[in-house]
């Protein structure tokens, strides 16, 4: 006989028992029914709280997003960081938490940035703008009102600055291809370059001095492609 439990319960385990399993198999060699046996859960009910294995997927990354900035808010809340003080630690935490889950994420990335994809790559990147927008449009507007940065929108500009992630998809699947050829430092390559000029183009709408801002942490692009082949 099956518990019975509390909605915002049930649906943490099934991300719980989705994230174990694309983390051992990968997102690809997992299936929903798979997720059901490893939760203990009827068809029915998984698919009460998600839709289907992508919208899981895109609930999965938006968790890992809301975990992220709540870890990030004592930090950022810290009366002593100034304007780039807090957007800084705003990127460094998402790097940190990429350095650190790279090996198990790259089979997620695998799928997510392939072309045929780029709907669900979309969606994913839409339910993570959501959590991350309002505080990065918070840390603007403060910038801002300190006369650091030079956001008169701060709402809009934290969007286009999300919107810059979208950049990375392509970049990510040839990376991904290159490294499973054998072509791990060309891989590398491509990936930091593409991330370093990401962090520029930030500096350069927000008119801030050029390395001001990074959005990549040394070792990211190698950690996440050196297993991929």
């Amino acid at each position: 006989m099956r518990v019975k439990k509390q909605p915002e319960i049930r649906s943490a385990e099934l991300l719980d028992c989705a994230q174990r399993l694309f983390f051992a198999h990968g997102y690809e060699n997992t299936t929903v029914n798979d997720i059901i046996r490893e939760a203990g859960v009827s068809k029915g009910a998984f698919y009460h709280y998600f839709s289907s294995k992508e919208a899981l997927l895109e609930a999965f990354a938006a968790r890992l997003a809301r975990e992220s900035l709540e870890e990030l808010q004592p930090i950022l809340d810290d009366p002593a960081l100034d304007a780039v003080g807090r957007l800084n630690t705003l990127f460094a935490g998402s790097r940190r938490l990429k350095v650190e889950l790279a090996p198990q994420l790259r089979a997620i990335f695998d799928v997510i940035f392939r072309p045929e994809n780029i709907v669900l790559f979309h969606r994913i990147d839409q339910a993570v703008t959501r959590i991350v927008a309002p505080l990065l449009a918070d840390i603007l507007r403060r910038g801002t009102e300190e006369g650091v940065f030079d956001a008169p929108d701060p709402r809009a500009f934290a969007e286009m600055l999300l919107q810059f992630r979208l950049s990375l998809g392509d970049v990510m699947h040839n990376a991904l291809l290159l490294s499973r050829q054998g072509n791990v430092e060309q891989a590398v390559r491509m990936l930091d370059d593409r991330l370093r000029l990401y962090g520029i183009a930030v500096d350069r709408v927000l008119k801030l001095p050029e390395g001001t801002i990074e959005v990549a942490q040394s070792g990211f692009a190698r950690a996440l492609l050196k297993g991929s082949r």
